[in-house]
């Protein structure tokens, strides 16, 4: 029998993104952020909301553009890092040590050292309650070359991901594969 928990914010499984971001006088910024996922496949796009109170959140209504850097488990240090402090105050790059690259297709920065990078054109903005989701159309994705597969797409067990568990705030890594989509459930 299930137990109801009530309205909550848990699903599974939820990234551990770093939105990255330009401030008004140009200075790199990223951001941790957990509520965001594909919504869109053509054009290709994604979403990502963001509290309002957010240095990102000015941001992004001011450039109207980001980027998603997609840290590997081996960074998740860093990558919790760019959730603790405020970009208003701190240079998270400086502190982290990490490399802030200006994205050729949108005004915005990616960090250079995760392995893949998504480059984002804001294309709709929705006030949803405490948060705004940004709709951004992906312009490109950029994956370090010993990620790919032999098709030349990231391949999940090389990235590496992390696993956002908003129920314990714990970050996980991926598992083995379980089956091929599309296939493994026509043996039903």
């Amino acid at each position: 029998m299930k137990r109801s928990l009530g309205a909550k914010t848990l699903i599974y499984p939820t990234p551990a993104w770093i939105v990255g971001s330009y401030d008004k006088q140009g200075k790199p910024n990223g951001m941790t952020a957990a509520w965001g996922g594909i919504c869109c496949s053509q054009p290709p796009c994604l979403a990502v909301s963001l509290r309002a109170a957010t240095y990102t959140h000015g941001n992004l209504m001011e450039r109207r553009a980001f980027t998603v850097s997609v840290p590997s488990q081996a960074q998740v240090k860093a990558a919790d890092y760019f959730g603790l402090v405020s970009g208003r105050d701190t240079d998270k790059f400086a502190a982290t040590g990490l490399t802030a690259v200006r994205s050729d297709l949108v005004d915005a920065p990616y960090v250079q050292e995760f392995p893949l990078v998504l480059e984002c054109r804001v294309v709709q903005i929705h006030e949803l309650g405490l948060h705004t989701q940004f709709v951004g159309q992906i312009l490109d994705v950029k994956a370090d070359e010993e990620t790919l597969d032999s098709a030349g797409l990231p391949d999940i067990l090389k990235v590496l991901p992390l696993i956002f568990s908003p129920g314990n705030r714990e970050y996980y890594g991926v598992g083995s594969a379980l089956g091929h989509a599309f296939a493994v459930g026509k043996e039903i």
